[in-house]
């Protein structure tokens, strides 16, 4: 494995090589010093290595290539900056980091609390027995919001779906051509109905079904879903693909039902 983060050298010849890289054929010994920040006769030295190596060759004057060799021991230096940086992002910062949950019960400051979704919400139970837990960084009574931080473990979460209604269009009958029936029956037992498009928003309204978010509805379906919540949206049909779009690029789970 190549550790470009092992020491200093390493480190510059990584940033070298992606240089020669970035700038082949004709290269500036002078630009990559100022960009790596190390004189040119350094620069010089190393690129004199890496051609020794057989992960540059040279062309001409100023004129150099990666060799295969040489974007072979990029890609793998690279994974290893990435492995790192995965290391730093999830495993020591994602520790560190502090968000809101909303306390089931009163909670000290230092306790351990186990961590839940509830209704699309963070909820925080002052006990470790659930499978994804965490340390108080407040007090808080029951019902308020508590800062919880060292995270350990991953919540129970399975994702809801969508469930999209079509509305035809003002131009075949827009809401009239609709059964109130139908309505009522996609949005019955969903925990949150969302309508884009005037058509969809009226005949939620005759249903007595009203739209709970009438606005990017198709990134509001997708979120509340990955929050576990079963939705339905009501679409007319000119705005279903902006819907569908949305929850396709979420990969999340729907139904389109002919309205």
């Amino acid at each position: 494995m190549v550790d470009v983060l092992d020491n200093k050298r390493a480190a510059t010849r990584f940033r070298i090589l992606v240089q020669i890289a970035e700038r082949q054929p004709a290269v500036s010994q002078g630009e990559i010093a100022g960009e790596v920040g190390v004189t040119s006769q350094a620069v010089s030295e190393y690129i004199r290595e890496l051609v020794d190596d057989g992960l540059v060759e040279k062309e001409g004057r100023s004129r150099y290539r990666v060799t295969r060799e040489g974007v072979d021991w990029l890609f793998r230096a690279a994974d290893d900056v990435r492995r790192f940086a995965d290391h730093v992002t999830g495993d020591v910062l994602g520790a560190m980091s502090e968000d809101a949950y909303i306390a089931t019960a009163d909670i000290e400051e230092g306790e351990t609390v186990s961590l839940t979704v509830e209704d699309g919400l963070l909820h925080a139970t002052p006990d470790s027995d659930g499978p994804a837990t965490g340390i108080a960084t407040t007090d808080a009574e029951a019902g308020t919001d508590v800062g919880v931080t060292s995270f350990e473990g991953v919540m129970d979460l399975v994702p809801g779906s969508v469930t999209v209604l079509q509305v035809p269009s003002i131009r075949t009958g827009g809401s009239r051509a609709i059964d109130d029936e139908t309505v009522t029956d996609a949005c019955d037992g969903a925990d949150i109905v969302v309508a884009a498009g005037v058509e969809a928003i009226v005949a939620c309204r005759q249903a007595d079904a009203d739209p709970d978010v009438t606005f990017a509805v198709g990134e509001v379906a997708a979120d509340a879903a990955n929050h576990g919540l079963e939705v339905t949206a009501v679409a007319t049909t000119d705005a279903v693909g902006r819907v569908t779009d949305a929850l396709r690029d979420a990969d999340i789970s729907y139904e389109v039902l002919e309205g």
